[in-house]
């Protein structure tokens, strides 16, 4: 199972090292722009505090670490953590192209499997697009919910399962034979998108992640299928501390 991890890490960082440079415009295309829409959603459902802290898990190019930044205020930081040094880069020079200051959005290479954060340093902990990329996705999410304080949010918008039975059956058409295809005229190789379709084979559904949201220790946990199914938005809880003696 290590060894099935570090693969599967390994051949992550590759796939994303070579679309960096294209990987926001290729989501607006594949997704018909619906990614915009999903994000926005996603944000009217968190109470992320003003002058928060906020931790943006495996954020790549910081298209919602930005977002992020905007809902905070100017008083409030978020960091943006990613194990991708290409997509990082990209994610930097929009920085520097919005002049925004590092104590209000700093990006962090790291792993989100151990996270470089002491316990309880974030009010909440996002991962967007990726949770199906991450070696272990328990892991992960035990880790986003180490790093919030108690009664914090984690998030996660995904990609997810419709279970419409005609229109699941359009989707994975799209997906597993026209999407690679897009993809690879894109960004000059068939690698990159042709594991779209493999990553979210053995991903969990909606239904189910909601299940693991619990097993890690998540509360109130609750769910939204966006789109038909196509993605799904989680949410849950870090317990409050125990006040009992």
């Amino acid at each position: 199972m290590v060894r099935e991890n570090v693969n599967k890490a390994e051949h992550v960082h590759s796939v994303f090292s070579q679309i960096a440079g294209r990987y926001d415009f290729m989501n607006s295309v594949l997704s018909f722009q619906q990614h915009r829409l999903w994000r926005r959603f996603a944000m009217r459902q968190l109470q992320i505090p003003a002058a928060g802290k906020v931790l943006d898990v495996a954020a790549g190019t910081g298209a919602w670490t930005f977002a992020l930044a905007e809902t905070v205020g100017e008083d409030g930081r978020v960091v943006g953590l990613d194990f991708c040094k290409e997509m990082l880069d990209v994610a930097r020079v929009r920085q520097n192209e919005m002049k925004t200051p590092s104590d209000h959005v700093l990006f962090i290479e790291g792993n989100a499997m151990e996270m470089p954060f002491q316990d309880n340093e974030f009010d909440v902990a996002t991962i967007g697009f990726a949770l199906r990329n991450v070696p272990d996705v328990r892991q992960c999410l035990s880790e986003m919910m180490r790093v919030i304080k108690p009664g914090g949010t984690v998030v996660s918008l995904e990609l997810s399962k419709p279970q419409i039975p005609v229109f699941r059956q359009m989707y994975y058409f799209y997906f597993q034979k026209i999407l690679p295809y897009l993809g690879a005229m894109a960004v000059g190789s068939k690698t990159p998108y042709a594991w779209l379709p493999e990553s979210l084979a053995d991903f969990p559904d909606r239904i189910r992640l909601e299940g693991i949201f619990r097993e890690v220790g998540l509360q109130r946990v609750r769910s939204y299928a966006l789109t038909g199914g196509i993605a799904a938005l989680h949410i849950g809880l870090k317990p409050e501390e125990s006040t009992a003696p």
